[in-house]
């Protein structure tokens, strides 16, 4: 990619697969809900697993209920979206942790694009038998 071609995310095609995928399934969804599959950064997945120990979720599937079911309640009232939006920004200012430049940004992005990343580990559910 040279300094002139803009990156786009996401992906056009993608995006496109997306909303047609999403269309196809509407019907199908509006019977029997949705699965699907996710992934977590290791930071998430571990935050994930201190509230399942904690006994604040039972599993992964759990948690993504209940917090999208969260975000579905807040949608509508922008004022505390906004509020909270300003108070992540200003606890990231705030972080007493030193920050890094843009260009040690970028060669970490580029390491992390182009090291091996180890297998992501699997929450199995437990079977109901």
């Amino acid at each position: 990619m040279t300094d002139t071609e803009a990156f786009e995310w996401p992906d056009p095609a993608d995006k496109a697969h997306a909303i047609e995928q999403a269309k196809r399934l509407r019907n199908q969804v509006a019977e029997g809900g949705l699965t699907f599959e996710a992934y977590l950064s290791p930071s998430l997945a571990l935050w994930l697993l201190d509230k399942i120990e904690q006994g604040q979720f039972l599993d992964p599937s759990e948690a993504v209920f209940v917090i999208l079911g969260e975000h579905e309640d807040l949608e509508p009232h922008a004022d505390l979206r906004q509020e909270l939006f300003k108070r992540t920004i200003q606890a990231a200012i705030d972080d007493p942790r030193p920050g890094i430049s843009g260009e040690e940004m970028s060669a970490e992005l580029d390491d992390m694009l182009n090291a091996s990343l180890p297998e992501p580990a699997t929450w199995e559910k437990r079977s109901r038998r």
